[in-house]
């Protein structure tokens, strides 16, 4: 199927007013990027705060339609719909085969030495690695953002030994099933998302575990079930927690994270830039002891060990 583009510049205060009427003309979809005024530098968005939609200054927006629509009728009534009066540039979208394009980009990934992450329908480059299949699709984490990549990198690291984990915002399950795959007991997985546990379900057949091994919860539901399991302590304890997320979730759920992990256990945070890495120290460092910073790109991780 043909498809034409039409894209619009607007500064962030009438964004969403475009969008509003590229929808209502007839766009099937509408997408943002940042536009780069000449002689201004790129401005990036990186963790808004808590209930922040964040934008850029000045953004694109994409409205994808119909390339049978009858683009000056479109062009006059946002003309007249929308102020200031936008410029509007129509493009032809190449027809492609877009699920196989998509396929071709994606590449195993080397974590560690014995460790790889390969799309369900390639070869892993390594059959003697431990190798994870993976269909990127409904959840985040697929390895190719430096803080999964940073978690992966330091589960080869670990020796399991049939240890018990905790995959806090398992998203895909990548980081859960990897533990599975070098030795764990058992994972349980937790996501605020109903697609990630989707897709995490998903992902833990493709690679031919057990589903028992691997449940996974809403956060409620998981609280309710560990608190039937472990009246004592109030939550359900592993050897190891997990949590790639955000810095402000981090922070925010400091006491909870730190509540499941076993005292001399350990745990793995990530999703932090390089100038966050402080403020989630101070949140966990009464009951943790942590290893040395790793950095990738801007991004670090962080690990340590319970020890109160």
């Amino acid at each position: 199927m043909a498809w034409l583009q039409l894209f619009v510049n607007a500064q962030r205060e009438h964004v969403s007013n475009i969008e509003d009427a590229l929808l209502k003309v007839g766009a099937v979809s509408v997408t943002l990027q940042e536009h780069i005024p000449k002689g201004e530098q790129e401005k990036p968005i990186l963790e808004p705060s808590l209930g922040e939609t964040p934008l850029w200054d000045n953004a694109q927006l994409t409205g994808l339609f119909d390339a049978n629509c009858d683009t000056q009728q479109i062009s006059w009534i946002l003309e007249q719909q929308i102020s200031p009066t936008p410029i509007l540039r129509w493009e032809q979208l190449e027809d492609k085969d877009w699920e196989r394009e998509w396929m071709d980009n994606y590449h195993p990934i080397q974590c560690a030495e014995n460790l790889w992450i390969c799309p369900s329908w390639k070869t892993p480059p390594d059959p003697k690695a431990t190798n994870l299949l993976l269909d990127p699709g409904l959840a985040f984490g697929t390895g190719t953002h430096p803080t999964t990549f940073l978690c992966m990198q330091w589960l080869a690291d670990q020796s399991f030994d049939r240890k018990t984990i905790i995959d806090y915002g398992c998203g895909s399950g990548i980081l859960g099933i990897a533990a599975l795959l070098l030795g764990a007991a058992s994972v349980s997985g937790i996501d605020i998302d109903p697609q990630a546990l989707v897709a995490t379900h998903d992902n833990v057949e493709r690679n031919k575990l057990d589903k028992e091994q691997f449940p996974v919860y809403l956060p409620k539901a998981f609280k309710k079930l560990a608190t039937v399991k472990d009246t004592a302590a109030g939550s359900e304890q592993a050897d190891i927690v997990l949590a790639n997320i955000l810095a402000g979730p981090l922070v925010e759920l400091s006491q909870i994270l730190i509540e499941h992990v076993k005292i001399g256990g350990a745990i793995c945070l990530s999703g932090i830039l390089a100038q966050q890495a402080n403020n989630v120290q101070q949140a966990y460092e009464k009951h943790i002891t942590f290893d040395p910073v790793s950095e990738k790109e801007g991004w670090v991780r962080l690990t340590g060990q319970r020890y109160q």
